[in-house]
């Protein structure tokens, strides 16, 4: 018995001391922080187990003020059942910018901070209309090999600013969460990102189609990087998160060596502060009466770039659902800001689990399908304040 298990420590040493000298020795990483915490893809907080950049909380903070009629309408016994099943953590609906209901889950409260995942590729992209309105960017039009001179691929010099947002940059990349080996699990453990992004050549022609890559994002997020000449983290702080009056947050990064934010995911933070980017591009960029983002770009963000896509604008997912226009926040494992302007109602849903269901009932339909859990909860906020 001890000579097998010495024989198996051996085996392991020499498992990871290959992994180590790999290219695959972010494995190493993954496996300590995810796997061998009982998950097999990153959960919402696996920030505690990574280097983060901290976003202090606003100088003065802007409370959500709560309907008058905040929590005293309740959600529908499905409902209640779905969200345990799918081990929801938080669910709020906001009706006409107030607080109409709030639920918690699993010891998380309003102040507890979860992984954004890819939610935040709609924050970056506020950044980038925030960089354009301040002129480190040009336009939408402007190329990115004017930031990122060592950008590589036959197509490197087309690639457009919009090209990033509107995910349409050509890059080669193999979008997959649950494949250890693939490069979108490998951007979740590097300690170089910029490195391993510019590694990934723009091989089609960009600007023709669209096509979601989390790699996309994180040359948006170099570029405004390299426009703006501060660190993420800090412009959202100056440029966001103090106008908008939310708490702190943390937003994960590659290593502290390199000190890059990992754009396409990992802001946690809580389910009100989400619900502030809502908010804003619901108000047309405006926050209590002052215009944060320009409207004409928050107009041409919610509108699909390709007619053969509808489902996507410029850094924000769209839809059509019961003849109204919805744009949503959308992150792995279902995370979710919804919005229904046209009644002024706002859902926001974190939690462990999504419906891998697909579902046709939206009006985006004829572009990629939602799943089905998105107009569960979609139904759960418009039956709240149908006679609002």
């Amino acid at each position: 018995m001890k000579r097998t298990l010495t024989k198996a420590g051996f085996a392991f040493a020499i498992f990871f001391s290959l992994l180590y000298i790999s290219r695959y020795s972010y494995l190493i990483t993954g496996i300590s922080t995810i796997y061998l915490q009982g998950h097999t893809t990153a959960f919402l907080e696996d920030y505690k187990s990574f280097h983060n950049s901290p976003i202090n909380e606003a100088n003065i903070q802007n409370s959500w003020p709560k309907h008058k009629l905040y929590n005293s309408i309740s959600i529908n016994d499905d409902l209640k059942k779905y969200n345990l099943k799918r081990k929801t953590v938080a669910y709020l609906v906001f009706k006409n910018d107030s607080l109409l209901f709030e639920k918690y889950h699993d010891g998380f409260n309003e102040s507890s901070k979860s992984n954004s995942f890819s939610m935040v590729k709609s924050i970056v992209s506020a950044l980038m209309g925030i960089a354009i309105q301040e002129g480190y960017i040009k336009s939408l039009d402007q190329k990115i090999i004017d930031f990122i001179p060592d950008l590589k691929g036959p197509y490197a010099e087309q690639v457009s600013i919009g090209d990033l947002s509107s995910m349409a940059s050509g890059q080669k990349w193999s979008e997959e969460y649950y494949n250890p080996f693939s490069v979108t699990s490998a951007s979740y453990f590097v300690k170089n990102l910029n490195k391993l992004i510019l590694e990934q050549p723009i091989t089609s022609e960009p600007g023709k189609k669209f096509k979601y890559q989390s790699g996309t994002t994180q040359l948006l997020a170099m570029v405004i990087k390299n426009a703006t000449g501060v660190t993420l983290s800090e412009y959202l702080f100056q440029k966001l998160w103090q106008p908008l009056g939310a708490k702190g947050a943390l937003w994960q990064l590659d290593s502290n060596t390199n000190g890059m934010e990992k754009a396409f995911c990992c802001l946690a933070s809580n389910a009100q502060d989400f619900a502030r980017f809502g908010k804003l591009y619901k108000n047309h960029g405006q926050w209590n009466g002052k215009q944060i983002l320009d409207s004409s770009f928050v107009a041409l963000s919610l509108k699909p770039r390709f007619p053969e896509s509808p489902e996507y604008g410029y850094g924000w997912w769209l839809d059509t659902y019961k003849g109204k226009k919805v744009f949503m926040m959308r992150g792995h494992l279902g995370q979710y800001v919804i919005v229904i302007p046209e009644i002024d109602t706002m859902v926001v849903r974190l939690g462990h689990l999504k419906d891998g269901e697909l579902s046709g009932v939206g009006g985006s339909s004829g572009g990629e399908l939602f799943t089905k859990d998105i107009y569960l909860y979609l139904d759960g906020g418009l039956e709240m304040t149908k006679n609002l």
